[in-house]
């Protein structure tokens, strides 16, 4: 970052310089920037030997020399052509312009590198508030993580939400892996669920327009501490999962609005086998085909309503009856009571996590 940083600026200070040759050597000496790139590669050892011993301009070589000031030492040091007044003129601005350049983007990274430490737990807990404090980051605010999932690149995805999200003192854009980027945003305590599924909303479209890339997203819950930003990130990766076995069609799934499937994904899977063997004890889930399936959904779609299912499946209500209790035979269960209703929905839902963990039922 440091070293594109230096070429970046160095190169727009190239006119100013009145065509004298300037540029940053790091501390085995090495031209890492320079306005003649001819001079890039370079390698200075004794002019670097002298810059670790002073804090102050010196001349070495016809050419005047000033170590990065800063906050933190630095192993980087300014050059420029020349021993004479001008020269060292040049050698102190460009020494703090681009010492405080790199203040900047130091604390932008470490801030970066901290957020996602703690989202994958990478940092001990009682290191967290210090840190935190060091690097005037807000410890008791609103937050909440979005983990955005694409199959494209996550470096261009990166860039597209943090152009959506600039403020990177309060919003922060982590690379986690190749697929997956996180948004960790400060919010307002009050903010609604269907606030946040409209700001994942302008995410998705934003992705899908620019880079032309299937994504989905993780809306975590919402943390009020900054230690506790990554329960925030476990729990949109959770929803994410358990969106991927029962709601495949929607892009975003939040985690407060799973339902019954957040339950369903947390039991084991003994425990999910022994219900469907006690559910369907007739005849198991599989001896349904296709048609039945699609019958019952749209069943359950319009609240076990026989006259308007049938209205929508194209087919008169006397066949839907026949189905029903085709359905009855087969499992035991009359769909158009409410109770056998809801043990056959879950017992689908389990089904469905089931094979999605490619266990033989």
């Amino acid at each position: 970052m440091a070293v594109r940083l230096f070429q970046t600026i160095i190169h727009q200070m190239q006119a100013a310089l009145g065509g004298r040759a300037a540029g940053v050597i790091d501390e085995t000496g090495k031209v890492i920037a320079c306005t003649d790139a001819t001079m890039t590669g370079e390698v200075w050892q004794d002019a670097s030997d002298i810059s670790r011993d002073t804090s102050e301009n010196y001349v070495f070589e016809g050419k005047t020399f000033r170590r990065l000031s800063g906050r933190k030492r630095s192993g980087y040091t300014v050059f420029c052509d020349g021993e004479d007044e001008t020269a060292k003129g040049y050698v102190g601005i460009i020494s703090v312009s681009l010492s405080q350049l790199k203040q900047y983007y130091d604390e932008k990274y470490d801030k970066i590198s901290f957020i996602k430490n703690i989202l994958i737990d990478n940092i001990m807990v009682s290191d967290i508030y210090p840190k935190a404090k060091a690097l005037y980051l807000n410890i008791e605010v609103a937050r909440v993580a979005i983990l955005i999932r694409t199959q494209g690149d996550e470096y261009a995805a990166q860039e597209v939400v943090s152009s959506l999200f600039p403020d990177k003192n309060r919003d922060f854009v982590i690379s986690i892996n190749e697929t997956d980027v996180v948004l960790v945003k400060e919010v307002k305590e009050d903010i609604s669920d269907k606030e946040l599924e409209k700001l994942a909303h302008s995410i998705v479209d934003t992705l899908r327009s620019e880079l032309m890339t299937n994504v989905k997203v993780g809306i975590g819950s919402i943390v009020n501490t900054i230690n506790e930003i990554g329960y925030s990130y476990k729990d949109a990766i959770v929803a994410l999962e358990v969106g991927k076995v029962f709601d495949t069609e929607r892009p975003i799934i939040s985690y407060n609005n799973l339902g019954i499937g957040r339950l369903i994904y947390q039991l084991p899977t003994k425990v999910c086998e022994l219900f469907l063997s006690e559910v369907f004890k007739k005849g198991s889930l599989d001896l349904l085909d296709t048609e039945t399936i699609i019958t019952i959904q749209k069943f359950f779609e319009n609240n076990l309503n026989v006259s308007e299912a049938s209205r929508q499946l194209f087919v008169h209500r006397n066949t839907l009856v026949y189905r029903l209790d085709k359905i009855h035979k087969i499992t035991g269960l009359d769909l158009r009571k409410f109770d056998d209703a809801i043990v056959f929905k879950v017992a689908m839902m389990v089904n469905k996590y089931l094979k999605s963990s490619e266990i033989n039922i």
